[in-house]
């Protein structure tokens, strides 16, 4: 309907964003992610629809968490200005912070489950290769949890007596190897079988027990310890 007195038609998203963040306020479990994702780029995008971008992303990414993990270079290609990356990056690391929260000065053997979920938040959506180790004492408790190495999209340099050797720096019992394959596809490759039992060959000697090596891929994991290669 035609608008007189020279009234400027309001934009069909006027009013939206109010109603949305009330929304999460009431039942933020509710909302669907490309909501979620709606409500951090009000934040640097005032003044239009964020909705398409938002389901576009969630689209080209693949989930939520896709999307926040998202390489800079990557948003940049479908006009995420860089105040909405800055945002992305830190509710991903607060994602993160909160959910090695649940772990560390824990004992990670009864907390698998949360365990697996901050593996997975951590590095399943990292573009290259991340190898982690957490160090635990002699009650399974998680005292340590640190990057050795960043590598390619299909490889990282792990050296066994570096990782034993940071074992013992740190008084640790056992060990979970950790790390991600950004195709996505968790299985095992030979050369990750080789390095474990290699790491597993120093430590044993030294008394440090590798519990698990863990590989994370987008959406599942898999455990050496269950495919028996440990």
């Amino acid at each position: 309907m035609p608008v007189g007195n020279g009234a400027k038609e309001k934009p069909h998203y006027a009013g939206h964003r109010e109603r949305l963040r009330q929304r999460f306020l009431k039942a933020p479990d509710a909302l669907p992610d490309y909501e979620i994702l709606e409500l951090i780029l009000f934040r640097s995008i005032p003044r239009k629809d964020v909705k398409p971008l938002a389901k576009e992303l969630l689209k080209e990414f693949g989930s939520l968490s896709g999307a926040l993990s998202a390489a800079p270079v990557r948003l940049r290609d479908f006009k995420v200005p860089e105040a909405a990356i800055v945002d992305f990056r830190i509710v991903r690391e607060a994602g993160i912070r909160m959910s090695q929260s649940n772990v560390m000065k824990k004992n990670v053997i009864g907390s698998w489950n949360a365990l697996l979920d901050y593996c997975a938040t951590s590095m399943a959506h990292n573009a290259t290769e991340q190898f982690r180790i957490l160090f635990l004492d002699r009650k399974n408790v998680l005292i340590a949890d640190e990057v050795q190495q960043k590598g390619t999209v299909d490889h990282t340099p792990v050296y066994p007596r570096e990782v034993v050797k940071r074992a013992l720096e740190l008084n640790a019992s056992a060990l979970i190897l950790v790390h991600n394959h950004p195709s996505g596809d968790p299985t095992p490759s030979n050369a990750d079988v080789e390095m474990t039992r290699q790491i597993v060959d120093t430590a044993k000697p030294l008394g440090i027990e590798v519990h698990d090596h863990l590989v994370v891929g987008k959406g599942r994991h898999a455990s050496f310890r269950s495919l028996g290669l440990i």
